[in-house]
């Protein structure tokens, strides 16, 4: 089988950002990891990993709502759009600067060190920068590292992110462009890609991954991954989300992806991604600890502690420190200056 391509190598002490991918990665290479025997293929997932990680070593993060519900997408799986007024989410304010500070101080107690902050918003207005420039500044004086979503941007403003300290900027690109338009109409596939850019080019470290379990196929499942590695600069943070089907929302009755897809999945992202941190995201709250072990196995090497991502159930932090006890997997340390 063709070796799927892989970002070309850079010095252990040079910004991931740096890193430059092949124009194209082969989707076909991608696609025939998937077909490969499930041992064999988290083999392969856990080689590339030691090769470019602490095998043992999980990125623990937070995630916190700073603004929830109201948003103009439509996008099929979220509660907070509003065009799904049935999953009864309302609209709220952006939280308080001093507020999302105190929530940064809680998640470091309990172990984050990096401490990401979520707007359900189409983009963000002029009038809300300042406010969100503050956040950054102070989580980032707290020692954390700091990630924000908050849909798309204009250049100058993910400069003006960068310069108050962001470290990452989530974007995702949710799915392969050929299952995108069955999803999400109101956001184009290219909006999406000019953000990115927007972002890379302001110096931004960029977090960017997908949801698995949309009613998607195998195949769009390895275009996603193809599109991901195919960025003029692979994202340095890969969040994998299992769908959470919400009642109210138009994927509330898509049928549950089988678990060792799930672990196929990020092992292949493992292995065309080899120098991102894969995160383990959304739907950990429904998977056994067994398959939870499997993903670590695959090249997983990081998690979000708290009792809720943005408006889904997650596992109780308790529960998840228990489990990396148990698994032998140890914190990773802050890297925020």
């Amino acid at each position: 089988m063709s070796q799927c391509p892989s970002p070309t190598a850079a010095p252990a002490s040079a910004p991931l950002r740096w890193y430059r991918a092949p124009t194209t990665v082969d989707g076909g290479a991608i696609a025939q990891l998937f077909e490969l025997p499930f041992l064999n293929l988290l083999y392969r997932a856990q080689t590339v990993h030691r090769e470019h990680h602490r095998p043992n070593e999980v990125q623990l993060s937070s995630l916190l709502s700073i603004k929830t519900g109201g948003c103009a997408e439509d996008c099929g799986y979220c509660a907070q759009s509003a065009h799904h007024k049935e999953a009864g989410v309302p609209a709220g304010k952006l939280m308080d600067v001093d507020d999302v500070v105190q929530a940064a101080r809680a998640a470091r107690t309990q172990g984050a060190t990096r401490f990401c902050m979520g707007a359900a918003w189409r983009n963000p207005k002029q009038r809300d920068m300042a406010a969100l420039t503050e956040m950054v500044s102070q989580v980032r004086a707290l020692g954390l590292e700091t990630c924000m979503t908050l849909g798309m941007l204009e250049q100058t403003q993910a400069e003006a992110l960068k310069q108050a300290g962001l470290d990452y900027y989530n974007h995702n690109l949710d799915t392969a462009p050929d299952f995108y338009g069955q999803v999400i109409s109101t956001r184009s596939y290219q909006d999406r890609l000019d953000t990115l850019q927007r972002v890379q080019e302001a110096g931004l470290n960029v977090c960017c991954g997908g949801i698995i379990g949309m009613g998607e196929t195998r195949a769009q499942r390895a275009g996603l991954i193809a599109q991901l590695a195919s960025l003029p600069v692979p994202p340095q943070s890969v969040p994998i989300n299992h769908l959470v089907p919400i009642a109210g929302t138009p994927l509330q009755d898509v049928a549950p992806l089988d678990e060792f897809e799930f672990v196929r999945t990020v092992a292949v992202a493992r292995i065309a991604l080899p120098h991102a941190v894969i995160r383990l995201s959304a739907g950990r709250e429904s998977m056994s600890e067994a398959t939870q072990a499997w993903c670590f196995a695959a090249g997983a090497n990081s998690i979000f502690l708290g009792a809720k991502l943005l408006t889904t159930a997650n596992a109780p932090v308790s529960a998840d420190l228990d489990l990396l006890q148990r698994l032998g997997l140890q914190a990773a340390a802050a890297s925020a200056g």
